[in-house]
């Protein structure tokens, strides 16, 4: 029945959808899921973070066509669909106190009128089920806090034909399930960082760690954790192709896969809005539409 179940994975940037829930992805589209990814910007104001690339004039003149580049070799090392949502990237705020948004930028628009070209997606592709960030975004990025509060607008909008009119925006369509992404949980860093300071290697998590406490960040209820292990380097690969963002040889790839998959071989979510029954916690982002689907 899996020809009938599709996902859709919301995120702010090209990289965040390499970076959370990919093997997730890989996975239901190894059994024939469709997935569509949709990204809100384009990145232009992101920084480019791999040293490697740093200073490269080229990249610093055309890096929105850069990063469009980047997101069309990881949609097809991943395997999924893709569309952008046409936004202007925020920027990443910094200071104290903080500067102004840029006018114009995704977190400065109507949260009604950006959620209504989330909802012609979402009424073109019909999905079942839709990822997206918490209400701090995962972390308080401004285009990843904007990312929720559309995607959960468009999720109660999609139905919704007096407010976004079947004219404009398509057929009616009613998504089940929501999902907050919660891959950088406290559990799996302090299990990870165990493993490998018991492996005598360093790890790169115990500045994560300090940094929690620091922060005071709040528990997530993890209520779905989707075995995916053996997509783990599809994962990789496909974080990879953001070269811009991405170091190959930083702390993202310093545990060995095989520690990985050994000691966490889930990634996790927190079911935050269903429409179906279902019991918690699960291991499938399908649970209770399946066997109806």
């Amino acid at each position: 029945m899996t020809d009938q179940l599709r996902l859709m994975a919301v995120h702010a940037h090209p990289d965040d959808e390499s970076s959370k829930g990919a093997a997730t992805m890989a996975k239901y589209v190894s059994e024939g899921v469709d997935v569509l990814v949709v990204t809100c910007t384009g990145g232009e104001r992101g920084s480019i973070l791999n040293p490697k690339l740093q200073g490269d004039v080229y990249i610093e003149e055309h890096i929105h066509e850069v990063r469009r580049k980047e997101m069309d070799e990881a949609r097809e090392i991943l395997g999924v669909k893709q569309e952008w949502l046409g936004f202007v990237d925020s920027g990443l705020p910094e200071g104290d106190p903080l500067p102004p948004l840029p006018e114009g930028c995704f977190a400065l628009e109507d949260v009604d009128k950006a959620a209504g070209e989330l909802v012609k997606q979402i009424r073109t592709f019909r999905p079942q089920v839709i990822t997206t960030y918490d209400e701090n975004g995962g972390y308080p990025h401004p285009d990843h806090i904007m990312t929720h509060k559309i995607t959960m607008v468009a999720f109660e909008g999609a139905v919704d034909t007096e407010k976004y009119p079947e004219g404009e925006y398509g057929p009616a369509y009613q998504p089940l399930k929501v999902y907050y992404n919660q891959g950088f949980n406290r559990p799996r860093t302090e299990a990870l960082h165990q493993a490998m300071l018991d492996r005598g290697l360093e790890s790169p998590y115990g500045d994560w760690l300090k940094r929690w406490d620091e922060f005071q960040r709040a528990e997530r209820t993890l209520t779905t954790h989707v075995p995916c292990a053996d997509f783990f380097e599809i994962r990789d690969k496909a974080l990879i192709a953001h070269a811009t963002q991405i170091d190959p040889e930083g702390g993202w790839f310093r545990v060995p896969l095989d520690l990985q998959r050994q000691v966490w071989p889930t990634e996790e979510y927190e079911l935050a809005k269903s429409l179906v029954d279902t019991s918690l916690p699960e291991d499938d982002l399908f649970a209770g539409i399946r066997d109806n689907a």
